[in-house]
Protein backbone atom coordinates (compact mmCIF):
# COMPACT_ATOMS: atom_id res chain seq x y z
CA UNK A 1 0.00 0.00 0.00
CA UNK A 2 1.59 3.38 -1.21
CA UNK A 3 -0.03 6.44 0.80
CA UNK A 4 1.15 10.23 -0.08
CA UNK A 5 2.09 12.04 3.15
CA UNK A 6 1.33 15.49 2.99
CA UNK A 7 4.37 16.98 3.46
CA UNK A 8 7.72 18.15 1.76
CA UNK A 9 9.15 17.31 5.37
CA UNK A 10 11.79 14.48 4.33
CA UNK A 11 12.61 14.00 8.66
CA UNK A 12 8.55 13.34 8.56
CA UNK A 13 8.61 10.80 5.57
CA UNK A 14 11.43 8.96 7.34
CA UNK A 15 9.79 9.00 10.45
CA UNK A 16 6.42 7.60 9.13
CA UNK A 17 8.05 4.66 6.88
CA UNK A 18 9.44 3.93 10.38
CA UNK A 19 6.67 3.06 11.76
CA UNK A 20 5.27 0.87 9.03
CA UNK A 21 8.45 -1.11 8.36
CA UNK A 22 6.81 -3.94 9.98
CA UNK A 23 3.53 -3.75 7.35
CA UNK A 24 3.40 -3.54 3.50
CA UNK A 25 2.89 0.54 3.34
CA UNK A 26 5.45 2.63 1.88
CA UNK A 27 4.87 6.77 2.71
CA UNK A 28 6.11 9.14 -0.17
CA UNK A 29 6.13 12.79 -0.29
CA UNK A 30 4.82 15.33 -1.85
CA UNK A 31 7.52 15.95 -3.92
CA UNK A 32 7.09 12.07 -5.31
CA UNK A 33 3.66 13.04 -6.60
CA UNK A 34 4.73 16.56 -7.88
CA UNK A 35 2.31 18.58 -5.60
CA UNK A 36 2.13 21.99 -6.88
CA UNK A 37 0.45 25.25 -4.57
CA UNK A 38 0.77 26.15 -1.45
CA UNK A 39 -1.28 24.65 1.14
CA UNK A 40 -2.93 27.51 3.32
CA UNK A 41 -3.20 25.84 6.83
CA UNK A 42 -5.79 28.25 8.45
CA UNK A 43 -7.85 26.45 10.47
CA UNK A 44 -8.35 26.97 14.42
CA UNK A 45 -7.70 23.75 15.74
CA UNK A 46 -5.64 20.24 14.68
CA UNK A 47 -8.78 18.75 13.50
CA UNK A 48 -9.40 21.82 10.85
CA UNK A 49 -5.63 22.17 9.89
CA UNK A 50 -5.15 18.47 9.13
CA UNK A 51 -8.45 17.88 6.75
CA UNK A 52 -7.47 21.21 4.85
CA UNK A 53 -3.85 19.25 4.06
CA UNK A 54 -5.38 16.01 3.32
CA UNK A 55 -8.21 17.97 1.32
CA UNK A 56 -5.62 20.09 -1.07
CA UNK A 57 -3.40 17.05 -1.44
CA UNK A 58 -6.45 14.37 -2.71
CA UNK A 59 -7.40 17.21 -4.86
CA UNK A 60 -3.89 16.42 -6.56
CA UNK A 61 -4.07 12.28 -6.54
CA UNK A 62 -6.16 9.70 -6.61
CA UNK A 63 -3.46 7.58 -4.38
CA UNK A 64 -4.57 7.30 -0.23
CA UNK A 65 -3.33 10.54 1.48
CA UNK A 66 -2.58 11.24 4.79
CA UNK A 67 -1.97 14.33 6.34
CA UNK A 68 -1.01 14.97 10.10
CA UNK A 69 -1.09 18.13 12.01
CA UNK A 70 0.47 18.03 15.41
CA UNK A 71 1.79 20.64 18.05
CA UNK A 72 2.36 20.83 21.69
CA UNK A 73 0.64 23.00 24.21
CA UNK A 74 2.26 24.06 27.27
CA UNK A 75 -0.11 24.82 30.50
CA UNK A 76 2.04 27.75 31.64
CA UNK A 77 2.00 29.61 28.50
CA UNK A 78 -1.98 29.18 28.37
CA UNK A 79 -5.00 27.30 27.10
CA UNK A 80 -3.89 25.27 24.32
CA UNK A 81 -0.88 27.19 23.44
CA UNK A 82 1.73 27.40 21.16
CA UNK A 83 -0.71 24.08 20.11
CA UNK A 84 -1.69 24.65 16.11
CA UNK A 85 1.17 27.47 16.19
CA UNK A 86 3.88 25.23 17.50
CA UNK A 87 5.99 25.42 14.62
CA UNK A 88 5.68 29.63 14.06
CA UNK A 89 6.23 29.90 17.73
CA UNK A 90 9.37 28.16 17.62
CA UNK A 91 10.20 30.55 14.29
CA UNK A 92 9.41 33.44 15.82
CA UNK A 93 11.75 33.12 18.67
CA UNK A 94 14.87 32.07 16.91
CA UNK A 95 14.37 28.30 15.71
CA UNK A 96 13.52 25.57 18.17
CA UNK A 97 16.81 25.57 20.08
CA UNK A 98 16.89 29.22 21.32
CA UNK A 99 12.89 28.18 21.83
CA UNK A 100 13.72 25.26 24.33
CA UNK A 101 16.60 27.13 25.93
CA UNK A 102 13.86 29.89 26.34
CA UNK A 103 11.61 27.55 27.96
CA UNK A 104 13.24 25.99 30.24
CA UNK A 105 14.34 29.08 32.11
CA UNK A 106 10.55 30.41 31.50
CA UNK A 107 8.30 27.12 32.21
CA UNK A 108 10.12 24.17 33.70
CA UNK A 109 7.89 21.99 35.41
CA UNK A 110 4.94 23.04 33.30
CA UNK A 111 2.37 20.24 32.18
CA UNK A 112 2.50 19.82 28.25
CA UNK A 113 1.09 17.97 25.99
CA UNK A 114 1.87 16.87 22.58
CA UNK A 115 -1.45 16.01 20.09
CA UNK A 116 -1.41 14.45 16.82
CA UNK A 117 -4.68 14.50 14.53
CA UNK A 118 -4.36 12.61 11.50
CA UNK A 119 -6.68 12.34 8.56
CA UNK A 120 -7.13 9.89 5.81
CA UNK A 121 -8.26 10.31 2.60
CA UNK A 122 -8.86 8.44 -0.59
CA UNK A 123 -9.29 5.07 1.82
CA UNK A 124 -13.35 5.09 2.06
CA UNK A 125 -15.92 7.80 1.23
CA UNK A 126 -15.61 10.32 3.83
CA UNK A 127 -12.38 11.14 5.71
CA UNK A 128 -11.10 8.92 8.34
CA UNK A 129 -9.62 10.84 11.45
CA UNK A 130 -7.44 9.09 14.14
CA UNK A 131 -6.20 11.20 17.10
CA UNK A 132 -3.00 10.39 19.93
CA UNK A 133 -1.70 12.31 22.52
CA UNK A 134 0.98 12.64 24.51
CA UNK A 135 0.94 13.83 27.81
CA UNK A 136 4.36 15.14 30.03
CA UNK A 137 5.67 18.02 31.28
CA UNK A 138 9.14 20.99 30.75
CA UNK A 139 12.23 20.07 31.40
CA UNK A 140 14.72 22.43 33.60
CA UNK A 141 17.34 21.51 31.54
CA UNK A 142 18.13 20.51 27.47
CA UNK A 143 19.05 16.82 26.63
CA UNK A 144 20.48 16.23 22.97
CA UNK A 145 20.21 19.80 22.56
CA UNK A 146 20.09 19.48 18.31
CA UNK A 147 17.02 16.71 18.25
CA UNK A 148 14.21 17.39 16.65
CA UNK A 149 11.62 20.14 17.97
CA UNK A 150 10.51 20.13 21.59
CA UNK A 151 12.37 16.41 22.19
CA UNK A 152 14.92 17.86 24.44
CA UNK A 153 12.57 19.28 26.80
CA UNK A 154 9.67 17.22 26.75
CA UNK A 155 9.60 14.48 29.70
CA UNK A 156 6.52 12.24 28.95
CA UNK A 157 4.94 11.12 31.99
CA UNK A 158 6.23 7.78 33.67
CA UNK A 159 10.06 8.95 32.72
CA UNK A 160 12.52 11.24 34.12
CA UNK A 161 14.44 12.45 31.11
CA UNK A 162 13.28 14.55 28.02
CA UNK A 163 12.35 12.29 25.05
CA UNK A 164 15.56 13.27 23.06
CA UNK A 165 17.14 10.95 25.50
CA UNK A 166 15.98 8.01 24.82
CA UNK A 167 15.93 8.29 20.85
CA UNK A 168 13.36 7.18 18.14
CA UNK A 169 12.57 3.61 19.04
CA UNK A 170 10.91 4.52 22.07
CA UNK A 171 9.49 7.91 20.71
CA UNK A 172 8.22 5.93 17.47
CA UNK A 173 6.72 3.31 20.13
CA UNK A 174 4.90 6.01 22.82
CA UNK A 175 4.59 9.48 20.96
CA UNK A 176 1.54 11.32 19.94
CA UNK A 177 2.30 10.38 16.27
CA UNK A 178 2.52 6.69 17.16
CA UNK A 179 -0.54 6.62 19.37
CA UNK A 180 -2.18 8.51 16.51
CA UNK A 181 -1.38 6.52 13.89
CA UNK A 182 -1.55 2.80 15.79
CA UNK A 183 -5.43 3.32 15.69
CA UNK A 184 -5.18 3.83 11.99
CA UNK A 185 -3.29 0.75 11.20
CA UNK A 186 -5.36 -1.19 13.38
CA UNK A 187 -8.09 0.50 11.72
CA UNK A 188 -6.95 -1.16 8.32
CA UNK A 189 -6.43 -4.63 10.42
CA UNK A 190 -10.04 -4.80 11.15
CA UNK A 191 -11.23 -3.70 7.91
CA UNK A 192 -8.66 -6.26 6.50
CA UNK A 193 -6.65 -3.47 4.53
CA UNK A 194 -3.67 -4.97 5.28
CA UNK A 195 -3.03 -8.47 6.48
CA UNK A 196 0.11 -7.79 9.13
Amino acid sequence: MKIVLASSNEHKVKEFNEMVKDHDITFVSLKDIDFKGEIEENGKTFEENSLIKAKAVAAQTKEIVLADDTGIEIEALGEHFPGIYSHRFADSNGGPLKTNELLIKKVPGSKAQFTCVLTVMNLEDKPLVFKGEFKGKISNKLVNPDAFGYDPIFIPDGYDQPVAYYGDELKNAISHRSIAFNKFIQYLKDHKLIIS
